[in-house]
């Protein structure tokens, strides 16, 4: 490293973990890229929705900073804008298209995407949906890193007119998730949001596998679910867990499943967070099919591959321990050499260091806009 980046990341939220996926893949990041001696600052929009469940006030990782709405972001934070070695914007925030355009009129020094939905971006764009991003603001970036990997990637490229599309998977802090030795309470369990394009995945392997086995203990933990769900007498429910609790939760489970959301699955290479969480915990994993699975947990080494609630039942009542055990440390070892958040922090880092810094441009920009 030649010298310690300063950066600023635009995210949905790194102070609530309710009913996002965002939260934990950034503290995880950046407290990856702090550990490595670089400053972060990140910059929230100040929302009800997120105000009523934080679960991180102030991160010793990065200096938090909450907005009410764009004109504040505009006219208090402009110049550390302008002032960062970087600035990274995330998918899925607020008014994003408007804050997207504000940054680029800033001509920050490199400016990132980081998408941490890119199937679920790249569905909306196709059908003409610009939420968070507009599809000519694509190639305004120096660096789109993608949550997903493949030929993603390639769709990015050659259709989207990224300039420099490249995977950022999610990654697990391996301080915060690891087994606590706590006594096992069920023997398979989910954590996840209610989505309506996963709950027919979760039907099948969870809610179907508790019924056929009205001995054995299920839990979904999450919210969100809707009040009609009939849920078997054998399936417990947690509204919401938040990150403090979550590597105890895993470690009381025999077994973990991970459903993916349906463009996930299309896309492929897509892997999710709670997958990386629960083998941190040495936590053996189920998990539905996507393409590029394979490359992060090999079928039958790291993880149980589920397409029906046939092979659920198959491994909650025919794998011994000792076969638990190997797929719990094939997994965690993966992951730890791998998906852990150091290794993901260099990756990144070294991502934004290969681009050439704007610095002439953006303190000609910064001289224009804000005389001293």
């Amino acid at each position: 490293m030649s010298r310690p980046l300063d950066i600023v990341v635009l995210g949905l939220s790194l102070s609530s973990s309710w009913g996002n996926g965002h939260a934990t893949t950034f503290r995880a990041l950046l407290r990856g890229v702090r550990a490595a001696g670089h400053k972060v600052t990140f910059l929230e929009r100040d929302v009800p929705w997120y105000a009523r469940h934080r679960d991180m006030i102030a991160p010793d990782f990065c200096n938090l900073i909450l907005y009410k709405d764009i004109d504040e972001l505009l006219v208090r934070h402009a110049g550390t804008l302008v002032g960062a070695d970087a600035v990274v914007i995330g998918s899925y925030v607020p008014d994003g298209v408007e804050v997207i355009d504000i940054v680029v009129d800033l001509a920050p020094k490199r400016l990132c995407f980081y998408d941490i939905d890119t199937p679920v971006t790249l569905a909306k764009l196709e059908r003409g949906d610009e939420e968070y991003l507009a599809r000519r603001q694509v190639p305004l970036f120096d660096l789109y890193f993608s949550f997903s990997g493949g030929r993603t990637l390639d769709r990015l490229r050659g259709e989207f007119a990224a300039r420099r599309p490249l995977a950022l998977y999610c990654a697990v802090d391996l301080d915060l998730y690891r087994n606590t030795g706590a006594p096992r309470e069920w023997d398979l369990g989910y954590l996840g949001t209610f989505s309506p394009d996963r709950q027919p995945a979760l039907e099948r392997l969870l809610l179907q596998p508790a019924r056929r086995l009205p001995e054995m203990r299920f839990v979904v933990a999450g919210p969100s679910y809707p009040a009609d769900i009939r849920w078997p007498k054998n399936v417990a429910r947690i509204e919401h867990l938040p990150p403090s609790e979550h590597a105890e939760f895993y470690s009381r489970q025999r077994f973990t499943l991970n459903v993916t959301r349906t463009d996930m699955v299309a896309a492929g290479w897509s892997p999710s967070v709670r997958l990386f969480e629960a083998a941190a915990c040495r936590t053996p994993l189920i998990s539905d099919w996507w393409e590029g699975i394979d490359s992060f947990f090999a079928p039958g080494e790291a993880a149980v591959i589920a397409r029906g609630s046939g092979d659920v039942v198959a491994a909650l009542t025919d794998l011994t321990d000792q076969q638990c055990k190997a797929l719990a440390d094939c997994a965690y070892q993966r992951v730890a050499s791998a998906h852990s958040a150091a290794p993901r922090a260099r990756a990144f880092v070294e991502a934004i260091e290969s681009v050439a810094s704007k610095t002439n441009l953006a303190t000609r920009h910064s001289e224009r806009r804000f005389p001293v």
